[in-house]
C-alpha cells in the first residue's frame, strides 16, 4: 500500500470509531433511512436548512466501517450546500465507488479516502447507502425543490 492509501485507510478507520457528525438533530427539516439487508447496514439522516442549504446533517448509522465512515465524509462534503449542488457531489461519488472515475474537485477531498471500495463490488452499497438515503431526505422538502 502506499502512503495515500495507508493515510486514507487511517482516516476510514477515525471516522468509523469516531464519527464527527452522528446523534440527533432537533429540530431538523427532513429525514430518510435506508438499509442494506445483504450486510445489516442501517443509516437514518436527518438534515437542516439554512437558506436553502444544507445547515447541519447528522445520522444514525450502524453498520460496517465502510458505512459509518461514508455517512461522516458525507457530512463534511454536504454542509453549506444546495440541493442540485450535492445531486451532483452524489453522482460524482457514486461514479466513483461503482467505476473507479475519482473527480478533481476541491470538495471531494476526504470522499477520495473511499475511492479504493471500486475494488470490492460487494462493498459499493455500504458506501453508496448514505448517499441514497441523503437524496430521499432532499426529495422530500420543498426547500430542496425549489432551490
Amino acid at each position: 500500500m502506499s502512503e495515500t492509501d495507508d493515510l486514507y485507510q487511517a482516516l476510514i478507520m477515525e471516522r468509523a470509531r469516531s464519527p464527527h457528525h452522528t446523534g440527533g438533530l432537533d429540530p431538523f427539516d427532513a429525514e430518510a433511512e435506508g438499509d442494506n439487508p445483504m450486510c445489516g447496514d442501517r443509516v437514518r439522516i436527518r438534515i437542516s436548512y439554512d437558506h436553502g442549504l444544507i445547515g447541519d446533517l447528522r445520522h444514525e448509522t450502524r453498520g460496517c466501517a465502510i458505512c459509518v465512515s461514508s455517512a461522516d465524509l458525507m457530512g463534511d462534503a454536504v454542509i453549506g450546500k444546495s440541493g442540485p449542488e450535492i445531486d451532483e457531489l452524489a453522482e460524482a461519488f457514486d461514479a466513483m465507488v461503482i467505476d473507479g472515475r475519482v473527480p478533481d474537485r476541491s470538495d471531494f477531498a476526504n470522499l477520495r479516502a473511499l475511492a479504493g471500495i471500486h475494488a470490492y463490488r460487494s462493498r459499493h452499497r455500504c458506501a453508496i447507502l448514505p448517499w441514497q438515503a441523503l437524496r430521499a431526505a432532499l426529495g422530500r422538502t420543498m426547500e430542496y425543490q425549489n432551490g
